[in-house]
């Protein structure tokens, strides 16, 4: 596999508090990678590391084959940045902001006009580049700091949640140009809590309390033995009311995990489980329609899983 980041049992000390733990993975070039884990897992810290902000006390992070502690300035030169926060000058126009970061990156004049009229071409940016970017919806605000990201064209682009607070169109067109760019061997870094974006990665980490849990494509991940052991099925319940139903549902005998997922519930059974129980305990509610589907975990079943199982082990 060719890889433009690989990641060797690196760790993170502050103090005695061991913020990334032995983390190991590589990210293929021109992948989309798909970084998850909840607030304070180490995240972040594994991101400022493999970006030369914050040296390693242990192990090593490769970036374009070079060495991150040791190379750090010309790693930066071979990386973009995309914040959550949009954090670009919002009394600058877009065209400003674009040849600021162009100079910041000391592109020549030549070079900065040809790389902005060509960033602007890809993320449609020709209608704003008078406007304010403070002024620019949340969509295009994040077109913009996409943008200033890629001015230098960096080989590997890390975006921080990209699609927070944005719509559901604006969102869906992002995604789009990521592809574009993914397609175009540019590899792609992101972190997201959206469970529909995760699915949408090539390969998929999953930290949590400084430990890396997971790794793979999301079909393998929803393939662990540890997400569903043996004798154990995930199964859809539809219904009128699943929001009635959840507590009575998680009560019975059989069920060992049980949450709300859209319109249905999503199940997870085992040896106990009966389907004509359910379907009684369901009627009793005033339940008439009931269905139930064998189904595979999503993603999300599959995060819970392993962080419920990892909590479970820390409490011995």
């Amino acid at each position: 596999m060719d890889l433009a980041i690989e990641v060797r049992e690196l760790s993170r000390r502050f103090g005695d508090f061991i913020a990334v733990d032995r983390v190991t993975f590589g990210v293929e070039r021109g992948g989309i990678f798909g970084f998850l884990g909840p607030n304070g897992s180490g995240k972040s810290t594994v991101v400022r590391m493999i970006c030369g902000l914050l040296a390693p006390s242990g192990g090593s992070a490769f970036l374009d084959g070079l060495d991150v502690a040791r190379e750090p300035l010309e790693i930066r030169r071979r990386l973009g940045y995309m914040s959550q926060r949009f954090s670009l000058y919002p009394d600058l126009t877009t065209l400003e902001n674009l040849r600021f970061f162009a100079r910041i990156y000391g592109l020549e004049r030549a070079r900065r006009e040809r790389r902005i009229e060509e960033l602007c071409a890809l993320l449609g940016l020709e209608p704003y580049l008078a406007r304010r970017a403070g002024l620019l919806s949340g969509g295009w605000k994040q077109r913009l700091a996409l943008g200033a990201a890629m001015i230098h064209e960096p080989k590997v682009l890390f975006l921080d949640e990209p699609t927070a607070g944005i719509d559901p169109v604006a969102r869906r067109d992002l995604w789009d140009l990521l592809f574009r760019l993914s397609g175009q061997g540019i590899t792609i870094f992101v972190t997201t809590h959206y469970m529909d974006e995760a699915e949408r990665c090539n390969r998929v980490a999953y930290i949590y309390l400084s430990k890396l849990l997971a790794l793979g494509t999301p079909t393998e991940l929803k393939s662990r033995p540890d997400v569903t052991p043996s004798g154990e099925r995930w199964v859809e319940l539809a219904c009128s009311s699943p929001t009635r139903a959840l507590a009575p549902i998680r009560a019975l005998a059989g069920v060992r995990d049980a949450t709300i997922f859209g319109e249905t519930l999503h199940l997870r059974v085992g040896e106990g489980w009966n389907e004509e129980g359910a379907r009684g305990l369901l009627g009793d509610l005033g339940e008439r329609r009931v269905g139930f589907r064998d189904v595979e975990p999503g993603l999300e079943d599959v995060f819970v899983t392993l962080t419920r199982s990892a909590a479970e082990a820390l409490r011995g």
